[in-house]
């Protein structure tokens, strides 16, 4: 990641003490310790000092609102489940979002692919900062979850520049090294745009439930093109979410 270029953003590289970001949570100093504990919190120990970077925590919370991360506690401004609106993944989805064969090799090369294809399908109003946003939050955590998945976002949300909400993905037969988790290559790339700071469409709570398995994952390594894939994803969904497509389809 270190060779990721950097970009200028209202980025907050504060460190906190154990105390402040117990306030900022507001959880108990002896429920951060045992979240920290867990491994579930990103921090450093320096003597026997704790430190938070800001900018991580951010991330953090971000990625537990959208259910990338497991939920250990309620987080601030985030909408029961039942709230959510399930949408099926086609309304902001569709197979020339697709791109079967990704041509880039690096991490940098990937993002740059990706925001192009949002940028000539009219997604986005500004390539350069959509490149720009996804770099800055790979900078601060990166997306790749491991299986082979990475699931790629913006920190902060720019309704001006996003046309409406969408996700755009891209395959690597080869697989690039994206900074995953498991420490093996990444081939299927998922670049969500998301439009509001409500974050009330849980896709990559969705998502990240469909690719939890290796199966879903070698099923659209395997599929022969875009609507194939488009076809592949679709399936997995309403078999993990069979209760939402009625209502989603018909909001």
């Amino acid at each position: 990641m270190s060779n990721f270029p950097k970009t200028v953003g209202p980025s907050d590289d504060r460190l906190l003490t154990l105390k402040e970001l117990a306030a900022f949570l507001s959880v108990n100093e002896r429920t951060l310790l045992k979240l920290m504990s867990e491994g579930d919190v990103p921090g450093v120990k320096i003597g026997n000092q704790w430190r938070f970077r800001k900018a991580m925590i951010d991330t953090w919370l971000d990625d537990q609102m959208l259910g990338v991360a497991p939920r250990r506690f309620e987080v601030r401004g985030a909408r029961p489940a039942a709230a959510q609106r399930m949408l099926a993944l086609e309304s902001c989805f569709q197979p020339s979002h697709i791109l079967p064969e990704l041509v880039a090799t690096a991490k940098l090369g990937v993002v740059e692919e990706l925001a192009a294809l949002a940028n000539r399908l009219g997604l986005v109003s500004d390539q350069t900062w959509f490149v720009h946003a996804l770099i800055e939050r790979e900078n601060i955590m990166p997306s790749a979850v491991g299986n082979g998945v990475a699931f790629l976002h913006t920190m902060y949300r720019h309704p001006e520049h996003v046309a409406r909400p969408f996700m755009v993905m891209g395959r690597s037969a080869r697989g690039v090294d994206f900074d995953a988790l498991d420490g093996k290559a990444t081939h299927l790339f998922f670049v969500l745009g998301l439009k509001f700071h409500e974050l009330h469409l849980p896709w990559l709570a969705k998502l990240s439930q469909m690719f939890a398995r290796a199966e879903a994952t070698q099923a659209l390594l395997e599929a022969p093109d875009a609507t194939t894939i488009f076809e592949v994803l679709c399936s997995v969904e309403k078999n993990l979410f069979p209760l939402f497509q009625k209502s989603s389809i018909a909001s």
